[in-house]
């Protein structure tokens, strides 16, 4: 069991997956964030520009 333990912590062969999944959930929670702002701001900006028209 030792021998198991061991081999997890200083193994370093799975590791590199992980890190690409943090570096993959970071830049999709700043595109959904990005994307949130950029659609409510161009909503915003369509609005004024519909009300202005009428």
């Amino acid at each position: 069991m030792f021998e198991l333990i061991s081999r997890l912590c200083f193994e370093d062969d799975g590791q590199d997956i992980a890190e690409y999944a943090v570096m993959l959930a970071a830049i999709l929670v700043l595109v959904v964030g990005t994307v949130r702002l950029v659609s409510s701001n161009a909503n915003n900006a369509f609005s004024s520009i519909a009300s202005s028209l009428y």
